[in-house]
């Protein structure tokens, strides 16, 4: 029996597929939505593409799609990627595999973000997911006491380090009133490298997935 949570992702999955033209270097997220839309894309004629992160990059050689590094391609015409919580407004909480700060740089060089997400990740307010924050090792106690400072509750994910080399703070309870001062502070915090708020970077198109099938939401 097929799990309704995995069809939802893979129907999101399969109508982010006609954004896609032939001959497009194509941004790729990383998540288990965008591993369903990576099942699909033996069949498009891709130039190549810009992963979000080294897991999605093997699963693209796997399929022999060529990888280009982003300071070789320059704009991306399109990247596609899932969230952990996303909002009306199309602002995310992202990070929950821990790539943000490669997702958010590929987003940020895309002239268009397609958000792919089943409905159990919209919501009113950002917040019940943890901001996951990339931090410098050296500085992550000093972080994590600024973080307190703002609200927040960090919580070291042990056993885990970034694509990039660095740590991540997943923090609890940061009040997110207002999403994209969040997200200036907390990037202005000494040792943060990124932190998982999409405001800046915020989706342009959400593919939200029910039991009703896809909803096409443009912001």
């Amino acid at each position: 029996m097929t799990d309704p949570k995995l069809a939802q992702k893979q129907a999101a999955a399969a109508a982010a597929l006609r954004y896609i033209e032939d001959g497009m270097i194509l941004g790729v997220g990383t998540g288990s939505t965008v591993n369903c839309l990576i099942q699909l894309l033996d069949g498009v004629r891709l130039k190549g593409a810009v992963a979000s992160s080294d897991v999605t990059e093997a699963q693209l050689k796997a399929l022999g799609i060529e990888i280009f590094d982003l300071n070789a391609v320059g704009e991306l015409d399109l990247y596609i990627d899932g969230a952990d919580e996303i909002n009306a407004a199309g602002e995310m909480i992202k990070g929950g595999g821990g790539a943000l700060t490669r997702e958010k740089i590929v987003a940020a060089a895309a002239k268009r973000f397609i958000c792919m997400v089943d409905d159990s990740k919209t919501v009113e307010k950002l917040g019940k997911f943890p901001v996951a924050i990339e931090v410098l090792p050296q500085a992550r106690s000093y972080v994590a006491r600024e973080l307190v400072k703002l609200g927040g509750d960090p919580v070291y994910r042990e056993g885990f380090v970034t694509d990039y080399g660095n740590v991540i703070l997943d923090t609890y309870d940061l009040p997110l009133d207002n999403v994209s001062e969040m997200e200036k502070t907390l990037n202005n915090i000494v040792g943060v490298v990124e932190n998982g708020i999409f405001a800046a970077q915020s989706a342009k198109i959400m593919l939200k997935a029910s039991a009703n099938g896809v909803e096409t939401v443009t912001f």
